[in-house]
């Protein structure tokens, strides 16, 4: 059975809740698996600790600045890509940033597309970007999984209306499993769509 890759590990970390609100809502809908912090101080530990792709990181908090815990997220982790993203820009932070190899720097309020566009430049100097296939499958996972939770289905419920098991259901939904064409019917006709609907915008 393919294996989807596994998500990418995305920490955001700015003062501001609601920020951190958006950014979780806006990145996991594009597949990333997001943790925020609003705590600067225990950034590096989470870091440390993490196993995470891509840092956002808030060039202005209380406790500490973003430049800051940038030289000290790099004591712990050379490799991690880091984005500054800030209300307030400057020269000097900009310039101090790049010196310690972030990969980009951007204004807030900024634009969902351009912020993408950093996502895929980072994830594609990573090796880290997606295939189509692999987007499909999570486009299609998500759709699934979006339909059964509207009609109020447990996985459980939709194993008894298709047939097929929870923890295939469950890899479908997560993307961790591509799906053939005969489990995708008893899904469409358990969820009574066509079949082609699971297929989101492709």
């Amino acid at each position: 059975m393919a294996k989807g890759v596994p998500p990418i590990r995305v920490l955001v970390v700015d003062d501001d809740k609601a920020i951190c609100e958006f950014m979780e809502t806006f990145l996991e809908k594009d597949g990333y698996e997001v943790k925020t912090l609003s705590d600067a101080s225990v950034v590096v530990d989470t870091v440390k600790a993490g196993g995470f792709h891509l840092v956002v990181l808030d060039l202005m908090m209380p406790k500490m600045g973003g430049v800051e815990v940038l030289e000290k997220i790099r004591k712990v982790d050379s490799d991690v890509a880091v984005v500054i993203f800030t209300g307030y820009p400057s020269l000097d932070t900009a310039v101090a940033s790049m010196k310690l190899d972030a990969v980009d720097y951007l204004k807030k309020p900024f634009n969902p597309e351009e912020f993408r566009d950093v996502l895929d430049r980072v994830m594609r100097k990573k090796g880290l970007l997606r295939t189509p296939e692999e987007n499909l499958h999570r486009v299609i996972g998500e759709t699934i999984r979006g339909l059964r939770k509207d009609r109020g289905l447990t996985l459980k419920q939709m194993a008894r209306r298709t047939g097929l098991s929870v923890s295939l259901l469950s890899q479908i939904e997560r993307a961790e499993s591509s799906a053939s064409i005969s489990s995708l019917y008893k899904i469409a006709t358990a969820l009574d769509v066509r079949i082609q609907d699971l297929f989101g915008e492709y």
